[in-house]
């Protein structure tokens, strides 16, 4: 019977196009790495490639990183002579790319095309490597930039990663890095000439 005659939406223009968070008031970096940053996330700004490679060393020597996952080729390079370590289980921290930064929430975009499903979990530090480019304001905006992108063929997992891991129990103590890393960094690189 309730298919046959629907209620009516009780508020029907509640539901519009228009977005309900406050317009994009500043460069969508700086948005990003503040509300990353807020979030516990480690922002990390580079202007170009020798500069990645040169932050994500001293990086790696300051916490004395020697077994750093990485599946992608192209990041590979930037990786420390003999510290490539074929292993999730046993690394100290992975590194992936993304899909996606979205400027508002400081969260990041990945899928199973690039890094596959655990790289960004399991290790007990994640590291995202993301240009400028793929900065965007809101969630709306990566998710069209995403069926722009792959059309019919979306990928078979899309994750929205915001910050490290947290959770509480009941007497709301915040835990870091029970369900995924304890640490995330996001390395961005300028792209844009």
């Amino acid at each position: 019977m309730a298919l046959a005659h629907p209620t009516p939406l009780p508020f029907p223009k509640s539901e519009g196009a228009e977005s309900v968070f406050q317009p994009q008031q500043q460069d969508l970096v700086v948005e990003f790495a503040e509300q990353f940053t807020a979030l516990q996330g480690k922002f990390v700004f580079c202007l170009d490639q020798k500069e990645l490679v040169e932050s994500f060393n001293k990086l790696c020597y300051q916490n004395q990183w020697t077994k750093i996952y990485c599946e992608e080729e192209k990041w590979k390079g930037i990786v420390p002579p003999n510290s490539i370590h074929n292993d999730i289980v046993s690394c100290e921290a992975s590194i992936t790319s993304c899909e996606f930064l979205i400027a508002r929430t400081g969260s990041i975009v990945m899928s199973s095309v690039h890094q596959g499903r655990i790289a960004s979990v399991y290790a007990p530090v994640h590291v995202c490597i993301a240009t400028t480019s793929q900065l965007v304001y809101d969630i709306k905006d990566g998710l069209n930039g995403l069926k722009n992108k792959y059309r019919q063929y979306l990928p078979s997992l899309i994750t929205f990663a915001t910050g490290p891991s947290r959770t509480a129990d009941i007497e709301k103590t915040l835990v870091v890095g029970v369900h995924g890393p304890k640490e995330v960094y996001c390395f961005v690189v300028e792209d844009k000439v």
